[in-house]
């Protein structure tokens, strides 16, 4: 019986120790600037009310892992994160395509600017530092993002280097600029008309000042450095306008950074993958031909190299 019961919790703590190792944590020395909010908020396919951001592992198709990782920045006018439909979703779909994925659960209002954009950044850091140990290319992680996360995945590839993204720990010294973004309809401005009204408020208080505003429009950020960038948006996104990016792929092309834009005529604000919308419901496969043809689908060298020693 008792030889029963160690073997049981044996198989329970592997079972435990299995699932943890899927969880990133990305603020092991303490979470910069940590606030007393209360617990974490969770329900109904949402978070809110972070405080210890992650990363949260969605492994690749066991038969065709290719070295390529994603960061998936939620959406949810940095109040709450859709994490079900914008991050898990989105994850289970780039898994079939042998991408390994990461959701991202970052801080939001509690917090405000720069906090997000310190979690993306150690997102991308902690991974590339650690990108052998986990089997991806450090040269192949791309960051995603729906709405608000799309701001901040923008964020991620436009001021990747800038001080404010920075906490002194020694992993800053790894870069943080993403490989490659992916924008399902991303606020990418904060000034007026096209600006997200709830988004700004929540990211930058009820009264920016104007050099906040003007750092995170993140069209005014774009320079040559920015990397190639997929954009997907929907004229009938009546919360967050087409016009965020436009004006993010006029800026990606005057830096001529390399970029493709789909605008479809169908789908409101956050569709996720629904079916039903004509020709926006295959934006996965546009998306999918965009990554094919950025050889960000083929078998990793690197990776390779990395797995025959």
């Amino acid at each position: 019986m008792k030889k029963t019961l160690i073997a049981l919790l044996l198989t329970l703590g592997a079972g435990m120790a299995s699932a943890d190792s899927n969880v990133i944590t990305l603020w092991p020395e303490g979470v910069p600037g940590a606030k007393a909010i209360g617990p974490e908020k969770i329900g109904g396919g949402y978070n809110s009310n972070v405080t210890d951001a992650s990363l949260t592992r969605i492994g690749p198709a066991v038969d065709r892992p290719n070295g390529t990782a994603v960061i998936i920045c939620p959406g949810g006018g940095y109040v709450r994160m859709s994490t079900a439909r914008e991050g898990e979703q989105y994850g289970n779909w780039l898994s079939t395509l042998g991408v390994t994925a990461y959701v991202l659960k970052y801080r939001m209002q509690e917090y405000g600017h720069p906090a997000p954009l310190q979690d993306v950044l150690r997102a991308v850091r902690t991974l590339r530092s650690r990108a052998a140990e986990l089997g991806i290319d450090p040269a192949r992680i791309g960051v995603m993002g729906s709405s608000a996360g799309g701001h901040l995945a923008a964020s991620a590839g436009t001021l990747f280097d800038h001080p404010l993204g920075r906490t002194g720990a020694p992993l800053d010294a790894t870069s943080a600029r993403p490989d490659f973004l992916m924008l399902m309809y991303p606020v990418i401005t904060m000034k007026d008309p096209a600006a997200h009204a709830g988004s700004r408020k929540a990211l930058l208080g009820a009264n920016p000042s104007p050099a906040a505003i003007e750092l995170m429009s993140l069209e005014n950020q774009v320079t040559s450095a920015t990397p190639p960038t997929l954009l997907i948006h929907t004229q009938e996104d009546q919360a967050v306008p087409v016009e965020n990016s436009i004006v993010f792929y006029q800026a990606l092309t005057r830096a001529k950074v390399p970029a493709e834009m789909y605008l479809f005529e169908h789908g409101s604000h956050g569709m996720g993958m629904r079916d039903g919308l004509g020709t926006t419901s295959l934006w996965p496969h546009r998306a999918e031909e965009w990554l094919l043809e950025r050889g960000l689908l083929t078998p990793s060298k690197a990776v390779a190299k990395l797995q025959a020693k």
